[in-house]
């Protein structure tokens, strides 16, 4: 597991409910579970506030981090996307965009990857298509410096069309394997968390659940259930994911605020002693 990454996991699933900032001390505190050294944590945060996704600010328990408001909107779309809080829904017309690629091949990488996590597949290097628009992308493709043409279009086909403009675009076997890989890999990581374990135990199983999750988003589009194959592997892996992100989350809070609570008790005895 990479800093930045669980950085992002950590923001996201826990600190933004709770102000969308944390002390130093507190953000290597909760990521030492996950076997992530403090100077990687370290290295990780710099590397995100050169990027816009946190800025310095003073605590009461010391010098932390908060989110920008460019990361809230990122965590709060994936948030809406792990936990699927809204409806999948489809008008029957997809967002199409037609690029002028990057010659780097770098670049070209970065920007197929920002693609892919707003829904966009590929159907060859310079067309990418998605069944929603994605609010982000007009910024996404200016910030990139990529000239584009955007169309908002609907397969003359109809909606066997539409499934066969899909299948051309994601490999929906490759995903529905690896959600059902992902059940039988968090199954047998889990099978030993229950409720006589610690605290840290659980929110630790529960980070790497949500975490491992949380690459489908980079991977499935969500796609509408009208284009989806029967029997998705993608609906029952949910359900799992669901359950046992729900039964591990009191523990996982408790340990959370453990931390958190960690940093202000010595900025109060820090106050009691001046």
């Amino acid at each position: 597991m990479q800093a930045r990454s669980a950085l992002f996991d950590l923001y996201g699933d826990h600190l933004r409910p709770r102000g969308g900032r944390a002390p130093v001390a507190a953000l290597v505190k909760l990521l030492a579970p996950l076997g992530i050294a403090p100077p990687a944590v370290r290295t990780a945060v710099s590397r995100m506030v050169r990027q816009g996704w946190l800025e310095p600010v003073k605590l009461t328990s010391g010098p932390g981090y908060s989110i920008t408001p460019k990361a809230a909107r990122r965590l709060d779309e994936a948030a809406s996307r792990i936990y699927r809080t809204g409806r999948v829904t489809w008008d029957g017309r997809f967002d199409l965009l037609v690029l002028d690629a990057p010659t780097a091949r770098r670049d070209r990488q970065r920007l197929a990857a920002n693609l892919r996590y707003l829904g966009y597949g590929t159907l060859d290097e310079q067309t990418w298509v998605a069944t929603r628009p994605a609010e982000d992308v007009d910024l996404l493709l200016s910030e990139a410096g990529v000239r584009f043409e955007r169309f908002s279009a609907a397969h003359a086909a109809g909606t066997p069309g539409a499934m066969g403009l899909v299948r051309r675009a994601w490999d929906l076997a490759e995903i529905g394997r690896a959600y059902e890989h992902f059940v039988a890999e968090q199954r047998t990581l889990l099978t030993g968390v229950s409720a006589r374990s610690g605290d840290e135990e659980a929110y630790a199983a529960r980070f790497r659940l949500v975490h491992a999750w949380r690459t489908f988003l980079f991977r499935d589009p969500q796609l509408p259930p009208a284009l989806l194959p029967e029997r998705w592997p993608g609906t029952a892996a949910a359900g799992f994911f669901d359950r046992h992100a729900a039964r591990l989350r009191p523990a996982a809070d408790r340990y959370v605020e453990q931390c958190l609570d960690g940093g202000h008790r010595i900025a109060r005895q820090k106050g009691r002693h001046t």
